[in-house]
């Protein structure tokens, strides 16, 4: 954890605290996987028998007909050895959320200049003593398996012992017009010794899984965005696009994701905006050309402002040039001694010049709270 918070503390600088109030919502969540007395639960439409629970780690996950779109739908039953590293290797950067400039919210206060592009930088590896707390997401979609990149965050109900991680909105539910995504795991320290991705497919499980791989059993997302979010183009969706899983080890154990890994970010909700804050750091495994995902990178860059539509929070904006597959990286300051999440990337421009994230008001507070008191009798 100390090497973590170095690594980043060494560049990143809060400046100034203090809350900010924004409008309530409520938060989507849902339960996945869970054994009951009638069997796993299966997603919408699916039965809950032990068969048909065979029949869907056979393959009946591939039937897209019937997509469960509402919180309380969705399920992720392990299926285990579904993601070896041949086939993590295959999968594809989710799709780009591109933004055009004039899509942005123009007025003083709402949106400030676009910034100018950040080269990002590789991560100094093995990435498990450099920032551990990092990964991929991996996930199916009708479109084929996909990635995305999530950070392992503190859990106040179980210190030192958390299962939780943080990542985009769109990394697990498409939004308005789509669903939840399947089969979704985490895998933090991905790829360890950054090996090029045409050798992950052979490189040794130590190095591609160090830690093993998480499934979902449970996730939070918030309302707004199931309501309002795109998967393929920002809008007002984009400022609620953000989500908390918690996790259990596909082989099993009793360890706690955080102790398997040895460190975990704190969260720091209601943060000083944009403006105030003098630099962070944005990491994730960027997979989309020029990147390959086979290597974690960050860019570092004093953001500014960026509003999606009247009525929403303004979100937080760096220049960058990572592309997709860095959806639902995590954005660092250094707090206290201590790795500090602010936001998660969400949408660049059409150009890959810029990263936005969500600002982590109220609403990103509610919808981790859920998550964190759900689990905290267990």
């Amino acid at each position: 954890m100390a090497a973590a918070a170095a690594a980043v503390l060494l560049a990143v600088t809060a400046t100034a605290c203090g809350p900010d109030g924004n409008a309530a919502s409520g938060a989507g969540s849902s339960a996945a996987g869970e054994q009951k007395a009638g069997g796993p639960r299966l997603p919408d439409g699916a039965p809950t028998s032990l068969d048909d629970l065979k029949k869907w780690q056979d393959g009946g996950w591939k039937n897209w007909e019937k997509w469960a779109h509402k919180a309380q739908d969705f399920a992720n039953p392990i299926i285990k050895d579904h993601w070896k590293a041949d086939r993590m290797a295959q999968a594809q950067a989710a799709p780009d959320v591109g933004v055009r400039a004039s899509e942005a919210v123009g007025g003083s206060g709402a949106t400030d200049p676009e910034p100018r592009p950040i080269n990002a930088e590789e991560v100094a590896r093995p990435y498990h003593r450099n920032m551990a707390p990092v990964g991929k997401i991996f996930f199916d979609s009708p479109k084929g398996p996909m990635v995305c990149s999530g950070t392992i965050v503190e859990d106040p109900a179980h210190p030192g012992k958390s299962n939780l991680v943080w990542t985009a909105g769109h990394c697990v539910h498409s939004g308005r017009q789509g669903g939840w995504m399947r089969n979704i795991v985490f895998v933090p320290s991905y790829n360890d010794h950054g090996v090029p991705m045409s050798q992950v497919g052979t490189a040794p499980t130590e190095q591609v899984t160090p830690y093993g791989r998480f499934w979902a059993d449970w996730i939070t997302t918030s309302g707004e965005w199931i309501d309002m979010g795109s998967s393929s183009s920002g809008n007002g969706g984009s400022a609620y696009d953000f989500a908390v899983l918690h996790v259990r080890p596909e082989n099993g154990g009793g360890k706690s994701l955080q102790e398997t890994v040895g460190a975990a970010a704190q969260v720091w909700f209601n943060a000083p905006h944009a403006d105030r804050i003098s630099s962070v750091k944005a990491f994730g495994y960027p997979a989309a050309p020029p990147y390959d995902g086979a290597r974690m990178m960050a860019c570092l860059d004093r953001p500014g402002r960026l509003t999606m539509q009247q009525g929403t929070p303004a979100m937080d904006r760096i220049g960058c040039t990572m592309t997709g597959g860095t959806s639902g990286g995590g954005w660092f300051v250094g707090r206290g001694g201590k790795l500090t999440l602010i936001s998660n990337t969400s949408i660049s421009s059409n150009a890959h010049t810029w990263l936005a994230g969500p600002y982590l008001g109220p609403e990103a507070q509610r919808v981790f709270s859920t998550i964190s008191a759900k689990f905290a009798g267990r």
